[in-house]
């Protein structure tokens, strides 16, 4: 059917493909790193605890088959190796069927590690990997055409993306409204980059433009993705353009990234592509898979919508238990002060007043006043993402902030990998306690005068000072 397919966008799929795969790859390094401490058998909130208490329709996925902290390494490095091969052209190789098979791995492997990730894969990029991923299932290789409905299907992905985002915003906090968010954001986001304080000290005028011009992105340009080319092309253009500009201010894992590759597959290389290379008709069986999950889509897309034209909009939310389709958005609200939670510990078996803390040092977030913030998206660094919220909800961190003390006092050595700085590398230390501070970024005087990016205040107590526990004897009769 010749509708089915649109041989004009070979090489728009050929930029997805890879690019997507490039995104998996550095989503699985990621897990492959991080998780022993964070979801382990003995990790914060441990993955078989969730596993007893929740049934297979909840969240399946192959950790139902079996958990160990090796079967959750071998998922994830397996995860990065096909990732590696579908970035390398693997799929290319294949059958159409094998192909499809092929780019269905990686998305099994990642859906089984977000069903046991808990609050550490709470955030909407994991979703948006999935139903990307999901998609990118039935977008053929070489064989064939690109199919239409795919194509399409991955606009109408974007056009969540965006103006999901854009919604939550204008129906959230009023100095999006006021265009004034932007005094704030660069400073209070939950991990700014190297250029964040650049970008933060720009002329008011200039932030007030910055958020029109996102206005304008994510409530009009998301209606053009569905216009005839070229306007299409030049709308997801400018969304890679306000993309970019996200990724130079500050570090939000893949979410950028992955934008950006749903962005260029609404782009129409033809016109510098050339000819497409020689491909077959598309089989049959294959036309009515793609029309079947064409229509599966269509389908479940019904509760994501009502959520766009809802007043009570909600975002980064799954309303299937394989994240086929989700509804997005972001910083509905914007903090106007950046709160920091300080761990500190001391050697000194009893606390007095003139006990020494030493500060352990994150890899991202702010610490040290002096330390110019880094640059890690398209990598995220959960433990600092979820130190952010912390300092915002004690609450919201309570299930795993004193379990990660507890690792730190023991000298967990998969806890301490997930930091920056460890102030006691002899041993662990006696007691660690936690305080928030307020963090601002430094005006250029300061910076000049102090070598100090951020300039910060004692705020309150966090979690007063906690004791190594003392080791079991053997013959004390509590084993």
């Amino acid at each position: 059917m010749e509708w089915f397919t649109a041989e004009g966008y070979w090489l728009s799929r050929l930029v997805f493909q890879r690019s997507l795969a490039a995104v998996y790859l550095v989503a699985f390094v990621a897990a492959a790193r991080q998780f022993r401490a964070l979801i382990g058998a003995r990790g914060m909130l441990p993955a078989p605890d969730l596993l007893r208490s929740t049934s297979w329709r909840a969240a399946p996925g192959l950790f139902r088959l079996h958990y160990s902290d090796r079967f959750f390494a071998l998922v994830a490095w397996t995860g990065a190796a096909v990732s590696l091969a579908l970035l390398a052209g693997a799929d290319a190789h294949l059958p159409l069927g094998a192909a499809m098979a092929l780019w269905a791995v990686p998305w099994v492997l990642y859906l089984s590690i977000v069903q046991v990730g808990q609050i550490w894969y709470g955030f909407g990029w994991e979703s948006l990997l999935l139903e990307t991923g999901f998609l990118a299932v039935f977008l053929g290789n070489a064989d064939t055409a690109a199919p239409v409905l795919v194509l399409w299907l991955l606009r109408w992905l974007l056009f969540r993306v965006e103006f999901g985002a854009g919604l939550i915003k204008i129906r959230g906090d009023e100095c999006w409204r006021r265009l004034t968010c932007l005094d704030f954001h660069h400073e209070t986001q939950p991990m700014p980059g190297p250029l964040s304080w650049f970008f933060h000290r720009l002329p008011r005028p200039v932030h007030r433009v910055e958020v029109a011009a996102n206005h304008v992105t994510q409530l009009v340009f998301p209606f053009l993705l569905f216009t005839p080319q070229p306007v299409a092309s030049g709308a997801a253009g400018l969304m890679v353009v306000t993309q970019l500009w996200l990724v130079l201010s500050g570090n939000f894992a893949w979410l950028n990234w992955l934008t950006i590759v749903l962005a260029l597959a609404a782009v129409d290389w033809s016109p510098i592509a050339g000819p497409p290379p020689a491909q077959a008709a598309p089989p049959l069986w294959y036309e009515v898979v793609v029309c079947g999950v064409t229509a599966l889509v269509v389908l479940l897309s019904h509760r994501p919508a009502r959520n766009l034209v809802s007043r009570r909009q909600a975002m980064n939310r799954s309303f299937d238990p394989l994240h086929l389709v989700n509804t997005y958005g972001a910083f509905g609200s914007i903090s106007r002060m950046r709160l920091e939670v300080v761990v500190e510990g001391t050697r000194d078996p009893v606390v007095h007043e003139g006990t020494r803390w030493l500060a352990y040092g994150f890899r991202g977030k702010p610490g040290d006043p002096r330390r110019l913030p880094r640059q890690f998206a398209p990598y995220h660094l959960r433990l600092d993402w979820m130190m952010w919220f912390a300092a915002l909800s004690p609450a919201y961190a309570r299930p795993w902030f004193e379990p990660f003390v507890e690792r730190l006092l023991r000298g967990d050595r998969d806890t301490l990998r997930l930091l920056g700085h460890n102030p006691f590398p002899e041993g662990p230390p006696a007691h660690i306690r936690a305080r928030v501070f307020h963090y601002r970024f430094t005006d250029l005087r300061e910076l000049r005068t102090t070598g100090r990016w951020w300039e910060r205040t004692y705020v309150r107590d966090f979690m007063r000072p906690m004791a190594r526990p003392v080791p079991l004897r053997p013959d004390d009769g509590t084993r």
